[in-house]
């Protein structure tokens, strides 16, 4: 049997700690990394952070857009990132944020959850805001396939702020509509004591009293970018999410990565040691 996601995440956290390495090559790291700014570039960006990360964190968050951005020869190369991470025993979280109608979403939720597709990763994350029931058949892709799910949820960007924290016909929040749907749909789907398959986009620097956020159950990943660069740090994984502190994803990219290639390893081992001071683990 297929072991679901959402323990996978469980037992990543608990052998590792949360942090998550993003692996996004910006044009200015690969020339800081000496790599030139191509295909081949962030295909080694990519694998040198895959080996830096490997047994010493839990996930890799692998950020489609500057491997896309050289086409085909730059899938190829993510092609050759995911495979590589997986190989390693990371949680591989492809952040391609799709979202689309139904039909669409099939195709995409193909591409990267079929076992065996050239981009198959552990979970993908996805833009609900063409409507959560859109997303129904690539939650259940996901389920069947033992994979993941990171829906968005509350973003940290000013941009979103007029749409998320609008409020829908019951006076809640979207952000919170979005939640009680997905959330809905982890209680009928999740085995009691297990942890949920289907998370959630939260930032680490988002006022969950503003953006209408409430406790939910049951147990569910949180994807949480913003730690590092971004302005959050260890410290606010409790003074955010409280309780749920436990199961958050911390996400941290140039932060890690701006240390180069000949200190990305210690600097992941300094920041891990961070956060499990902060959660006392």
């Amino acid at each position: 049997m297929t072991e679901r996601f959402g323990e996978r995440v469980r037992a990543a956290l608990g052998a590792h700690g949360p942090l998550c390495v993003g692996i996004d090559p910006h044009q200015a790291l690969l020339m800081s990394w000496g790599l030139a700014d191509s295909a081949a570039g962030v295909r080694e960006f990519g694998l040198r952070t895959v080996d830096a990360a490997a047994e010493r964190v839990g996930f890799v968050k692998p950020q489609v857009s500057f491997f896309e951005r050289f086409g085909s020869a730059g899938f190829a190369a993510l092609e050759d990132v995911l495979t590589a991470a997986r190989d390693a025993g990371l949680v591989v979280i492809a952040d391609a944020k799709r979202g689309d109608i139904d039909t669409t979403m099939d195709a995409y939720a193909a591409a990267w959850f079929t076992p065996g597709s050239p981009l198959e990763a552990d979970a993908l994350t996805v833009n609900p805001f063409l409507g959560v029931g859109s997303l129904a058949s690539t939650f259940a892709l996901a389920e069947e396939a033992g994979k993941g799910v990171f829906v968005l949820a509350a973003t940290s960007n000013p941009e979103a702020a007029a749409v998320q924290r609008a409020r829908a016909a019951d006076d809640r929040s979207v952000s919170a509509a979005i939640i009680a749907d997905v959330s809905a749909r982890n209680a009928r789907s999740t085995p009691e004591g297990e942890w949920a398959s289907l998370g959630f986009v939260i930032g680490a620097t988002v006022d969950w009293a503003d953006a209408g956020l409430a406790e939910f159950t049951p147990a569910t990943p949180i994807l949480s970018p913003g730690f590092g660069a971004q302005g959050a740090g260890p410290a606010d994984l409790r003074a955010r999410f409280g309780a749920h502190a436990w199961m958050v994803i911390a996400s941290e990219s140039r932060s890690i990565l701006s240390a180069g290639p000949d200190a990305i390893a210690s600097t992941i081992d300094a920041r891990t040691a961070e956060y499990r001071e902060a959660l006392n683990v």
